[in-house]
């Protein structure tokens, strides 16, 4: 079982012993702490939440709202919902943070709390260590009777979301109609498939065949949008029967699209075909991803005259920088679209709108589209250490030895080469050091991971 507390939130398994997974009792002790913390950092003891399909999820949001309600808390419950809705309803209720039950793309036996401010973002590292304070203290008080916390259902914030989205000037929904898609969507029996149906109904997308979109949280493959998890969806393609297929996440901030021939258009490649189109549309703009993500954002942008610029990993991380930029899109290479136009979170409903309006304009294949981009390959690998060993001395030693080329420190190591790079982050829980790199060849991504953990191995050996 397990049980981790991070500055985003509160993730584990359902079931086991409290303090190692996520158990009622530490779903009432997080719940409180974010809602004292909301209490003491905003004027409006107000929280918005809502949830993916998972088994979990009604359990859990039952035990969060008798929480919230007990601080004093009013509470705003969407339901059934995804994560870029509640990020949206947030501001427009007007409330001063919100809680996604989510665990993303990890599977059914986890789930999570995910943690908003009242700007309806992810809240900061800053915020999230006070949060863990005051749950590590439970420096809590709870409400007198009188003062117990309102509740009340919020129905059609997913309506409000694709309005949002449809109203939005690059999203050309004549041009979609008009392109007449045949599309096939999977939404791993989660909200998705709530949200994604009405979407392509707005959009004018006639032919849609629905795959796991009945959201009963049981999974049927590995949530996680990768090609490995995708196998029996990608067969349905291949009988040429669609245009494309789209597949999302659980919470729906994940987006992936699939060729006309079942093969995949690449996850790290959804921000990139989405940031061309917005930047040709609006004559070129600045954009942000994470250090982990491909280059091939920061060749179109560069292309188009706009400034590239990277992030540590993780949402927050990326949003703070694209603040710092005004970056007019960005995101994060597996298939997160962040789109400030709507609001500064990942929103898979945006791309959706955003991708078929370049698809349905640039007027051929999504295989044809996809072969006018820079072609790039990730490998993603890891090294395991023993317990001993100082990672952050090797990472340092890391940079020291390669100080010749390009490195930013911001986040793990990052070296660029002349056409390459490779990215080491260190666990914040076991001994390993993540090794990511790219190149415009597999085999040389492959070669250049393996020629870091050599060089790893080495640090080590000469360290003993």
């Amino acid at each position: 079982m397990t049980l981790i507390k991070s500055i985003s939130g509160i993730r584990g398994t359902i079931g086991g012993k409290a303090g190692e997974s996520l158990t009622p009792v530490d779903v009432v002790k997080f719940a409180a702490a974010f809602g004292t913390w909301v209490k003491n950092t905003t004027d409006n003891p107000r929280i918005v939440i809502g949830r993916d399909a998972r088994i979990s999820g009604e359990m859990v949001s039952n035990l969060v709202v008798a929480t919230l309600q007990g601080l004093g808390i009013d509470v705003v419950d969407l339901g059934l919902s995804t994560t870029p809705t509640v990020e949206i309803a947030v501001t427009l209720e007007k409330a001063g943070g919100g809680i996604i039950l989510t665990a993303s793309h990890n599977p059914l036996q986890w789930n999570a709390l995910k943690l908003l401010n009242d700007k309806g973002e992810f809240i900061t590292a800053e915020n999230g260590a006070e949060v863990l304070e005051i749950a590590e203290k439970e420096a809590f008080e709870f409400a007198e009777v009188h003062h117990l916390g309102a509740y009340s259902k919020a129905e059609g914030y997913i309506e409000k979301h694709i309005e949002m989205v449809l109203d939005l000037p690059l999203v050309d929904v004549e041009a979609i109609k008009a392109a007449n898609f045949r599309i096939a969507i999977d939404c791993v029996n989660s909200t998705g498939g709530i949200a994604l149906p009405k979407l392509l109904a707005a959009l004018g997308v006639d032919q849609v065949k629905e795959f796991y979109c009945e959201p009963t949280g049981h999974f049927p493959h590995n949530p996680e949008p990768l090609p490995e998890n995708l196998r029996q969806f990608s067969q349905e393609l291949q009988s040429g029967a669609f245009d494309l297929g789209i597949v999302v996440d659980p919470d729906v901030d994940r987006l992936v699209f699939m060729k006309e021939d079942g093969e995949s258009f690449g996850e790290e490649y959804t921000l990139v075909a989405i940031a061309d189109y917005v930047l040709k549309a609006t004559g070129g703009g600045n954009t942000v991803s994470n250090l982990s993500s491909t280059r091939a954002l920061r060749d179109v942008t560069e292309k188009l005259g706009g400034q590239y610029t990277s992030a540590a990993v993780g949402e927050v991380n990326v949003v703070t920088e694209m603040k710092a930029q005004n970056a007019i899109i960005g995101g994060e290479g597996n298939g997160g679209v962040i789109y400030p136009e709507l609001h500064y979170g990942r929103d898979a409903l945006v791309g959706i709108a955003l991708f078929l309006s370049h698809l349905a304009k640039f007027g051929k294949s999504i295989s044809f589209l996809r072969s006018t981009y820079p072609s790039y390959f990730i490998s993603k690998n890891k090294i395991e250490l023993t317990p001993d060993v100082d990672v952050d001395l090797i990472l340092e030693k890391i940079a020291d030895k390669y100080k010749k080329h390009p490195v930013n420190t911001i986040d793990g190591v990052k070296i660029d080469f002349d056409q390459e790079w490779v990215h080491l982050r260190k666990s914040n829980t076991e001994p390993i050091i993540r090794i990511y790199s790219e190149s415009p060849s597999l085999a040389t991504a492959d070669h250049l991971a393996n020629k870091i953990i050599s060089d790893i191995r080495e640090i080590i050996t000469d360290e003993n």
